[in-house]
C-alpha cells in the first residue's frame, strides 16, 4: 500500500485526498489552518495542524517514508517555494508543487519539485477534451500527448471481444477499465466482450484516441 503526504487542504488537497485514499493509498495531511481539515478526518491515517515552512516540523514528520508528497499551498507562493524545497533536503521520493501562474513552475523545479501541477490548466484540458466530441466522457491528461479516456463502445464492437477485435494491435491503445453507470471494473480479460451502452477507458495517444472517435 502506498503512502502519500499533501501539505496544503484547500480544493486541490481535497481532492487528491480522497482519490488517493479511494485508490488505496494511505494519506497524511498537515494545513496551518484546524478549520481546513475537519472535513477530511475520516480519510487520513493523520492530520496536523502546523506551519510547513518550519524545518523542524517537515523533518518530524519523516517525509523520506513517503511513496510522494504533494505541495498545495495556494496562499503563497513564497511558503510553496520553501516547503517545497524543505521536502527534498530532508529526503522526499517524490515532491509534486501546484502552480498558479506560469512563472513559477521555473522556480518549483530549481527548488526540488520533481512534478509541477497546474490545477486550472489541467482542469481547463479536462473540459476541452470532453467537449471536443460526443464520445468522449471524461479525459484525465497523463501528459502533453497522453490521456486517459472514456469513450463509449462503438456499435460495431458490440459482441465481440478484445482479442476477436485486436484492440491493441489495430488501434495503439490499451484498455485499463470498462465503465457501467458509476461502477468502474478494471478486471479484463482478452476474451472480454464488448456490451451495448458501456464505456471504456483507454490509455494512448490523443491522435490515436482521435482517430477511433472520429
Amino acid at each position: 500500500m502506498k503512502s502519500f503526504l499533501i501539505i496544503g487542504m484547500g480544493s486541490l488537497g481535497h481532492h487528491l485526498c480522497r482519490e488517493l485514499t479511494n485508490v488505496g493509498g494511505e494519506v497524511m495531511v498537515a494545513d496551518k489552518n484546524e478549520t481546513a481539515l475537519q472535513d477530511i478526518l475520516p480519510l487520513t491515517v493523520s492530520a496536523k495542524v502546523c506551519d510547513c515552512t518550519k524545518p523542524e516540523v517537515i523533518e518530524s514528520f519523516g517525509v523520506e517514508e513517503f511513496d510522494a508528497c504533494f505541495v498545495c499551498v495556494g496562499n503563497s507562493f513564497q511558503n510553496c517555494l520553501e516547503i517545497t524545497d524543505l521536502l527534498k533536503t530532508y529526503g522526499a521520493k517524490k515532491v509534486y508543487s501546484a502552480a498558479d501562474r506560469d512563472i513559477e513552475p521555473k522556480f518549483l523545479l530549481r527548488n526540488g519539485a520533481d512534478k509541477v501541477i497546474y490545477p486550472e490548466q489541467d482542469i481547463a484540458r479536462r473540459i476541452a477534451g470532453m467537449e471536443s466530441s460526443n464520445s468522449i466522457f471524461d479525459c484525465i491528461n497523463i501528459s502533453d500527448d497522453y490521456a486517459i479516456f472514456e469513450i463509449e463502445v462503438l456499435d460495431k464492437w458490440v459482441g465481440k471481444s478484445i482479442i476477436d477485435i485486436d484492440f491493441r494491435k489495430r488501434y495503439n491503445l490499451n484498455i485499463i477499465a470498462y465503465k457501467i453507470g458509476d461502477e468502474v471494473h478494471p478486471e479484463l480479460s482478452g476474451d472480454y466482450v464488448f456490451k451495448e451502452d458501456e464505456h471504456i477507458l483507454v490509455l494512448g495517444h490523443k491522435k490515436d484516441v482521435e482517430k477511433v472517435i472520429k
